[in-house]
């Protein structure tokens, strides 16, 4: 005899999921996404940092740079690199200006005294490392007019930074009473960093070789001329 008004019962299979259960996909697209996890999802952006890094790395490597290709390795547009560097020539302002500066603070960091006789340390041994740099070389053998572009014009500054390391370290100098220049920082600065160019970068500007001998000497001489000195005195 039929029963009229029953549903039949389904019995569940042994491990079949329960009809109550929700799909792991569903479970897990509830959950709330936090700004802070946004962030760490997103694929990374580079930074002015990177390129400084990215530029260093391809002076090392003797690399010549070249804006577009800068910008797709970092994975932004030229606009963007454009828009941290300035030029192209200013990115070569940093990279060489802070060279100098790690150069010129090695050179003081490897000598100890007073006098003479360390200004003498330090300018030579700052000088060799100028000399042995042996990217600097090849910027500068690769396109001479170019590089003395980017080493002595207003358009990259790297004059003017160099100028201002050295006038740091001569404050320093005179600070510690080891140095009683003949003239203002400002000047001296720039007139260090004048010679040191006319000596060092002869091969470019003149076509003789450099004279390093010449580049400590003169350096040394201006270093050392003192404001009370007769010698100097205008007659």
């Amino acid at each position: 005899m039929k029963r009229t008004g029953a549903k039949p019962v389904r019995r569940r299979a042994k491990g079949a999921p329960s009809r109550t259960t929700r799909p792991a996909s569903r479970e897990k697209a509830r959950v709330r996404v936090t700004p802070l996890s946004k962030r760490l999802e997103a694929p990374s952006r580079a930074t002015p940092r990177d390129l400084f890094a990215l530029a260093m790395r391809w002076w090392s490597e003797g690399e010549r740079f070249d804006i577009g290709r800068m910008a797709q390795e970092l994975g932004v547009s030229r606009a963007t690199v454009f828009r941290w560097a300035g030029t192209r020539e200013l990115l070569y302002g940093e990279v060489l200006s802070s060279r100098f500066d790690a150069a010129l603070t090695a050179a003081r960091g490897e000598f100890q005294g007073e006098g003479a006789a360390y200004l003498a340390n330090v300018t030579e041994r700052l000088i060799q490392l100028i000399v042995e740099d042996a990217p600097l070389r090849r910027f500068i053998q690769q396109d001479s007019e170019y590089a003395m572009r980017v080493l002595m014009s207003k358009s990259s500054r790297v004059e003017e930074r160099c100028a201002a390391s050295i006038r740091r370290a001569l404050e320093e100098g005179v600070r510690d009473k080891l140095i009683r220049p003949a003239m203002n920082l400002d000047a001296l600065s720039n007139v260090i960093v004048r010679v040191g160019q006319f000596f060092l970068y002869r091969d470019a500007l003149t076509g003789d070789p450099p004279d390093v001998e010449s580049a400590i000497t003169a350096t040394l001489i201006l270093l050392t001329a003192e404001a009370g000195d007769a010698r100097w005195r205008r007659r």
